[in-house]
């Protein structure tokens, strides 16, 4: 009976002791700058590609990973719909037509082995539709509402995020070299 006394406690010190190492540790702490300004980065007939980039930190003493990304641009057809809005998620570097997000880790702030950044850029594409050209179709743009989305973990359980920001009426216009319709 002694034996499994001296056991138990062991085993909690030990529990204890690993508690108090990771607690001094720290945990993740990732933050996302919005600040960048959309730019075009194509353009035909019938579409634009604009995309805005995100840069995340981590800002706090342990490793964070990033284990999915989604822009989702909020345009339904009852708002508007002479417009198909489309966004997607990609990492600085690791372009992919599948849209699929690839995990990715972004190291403590202050390690000198790793980066303590990560750039990703949410990437919106508007496509005429009802037989519009692109140019009457955006010249009656409104403003779209995006909302970013990421999965992150580290030290704490994983969970979801959200960022929102809005690509305006007149950014689309400026960008895709339009003049909006006084209506």
């Amino acid at each position: 009976m002694e034996i499994i006394f001296w056991i138990l406690v062991v085993c909690l010190a030990v529990y204890v002791l690993g508690r108090l190492v990771l607690a001094s540790l720290g945990k993740e702490n990732v933050v996302v700058k919005t600040d960048a300004p959309f730019v075009k980065e194509q353009m035909d007939e019938q579409s634009i590609v604009l995309s805005k980039e995100l840069t995340f930190l981590n800002e706090g003493g342990s490793c964070a990973t990033i284990m999915d990304a989604i822009a989702r641009p909020q345009l339904p057809y009852e708002q508007y719909d002479a417009v198909e809005a489309r966004g997607k998620a990609e990492r600085e570097g690791a372009p992919r037509e599948d849209d699929y997000f690839e995990a990715v880790l972004i190291q403590k702030k202050g390690d000198k082995n790793g980066e303590d950044k990560l750039h990703i850029f949410a990437k919106i594409r508007l496509t005429a539709r009802k037989g519009l050209s692109l140019a009457e179709a955006l010249s009656h743009m409104v403003d779209v509402p995006i909302d970013f989305i990421w999965m992150e973990t580290g030290r704490t359980p994983w969970h979801y995020t959200k960022v929102r920001f809005t690509l305006t009426a007149e950014e689309i216009a400026q960008l895709a070299g339009v003049t909006l319709a006084k209506d």
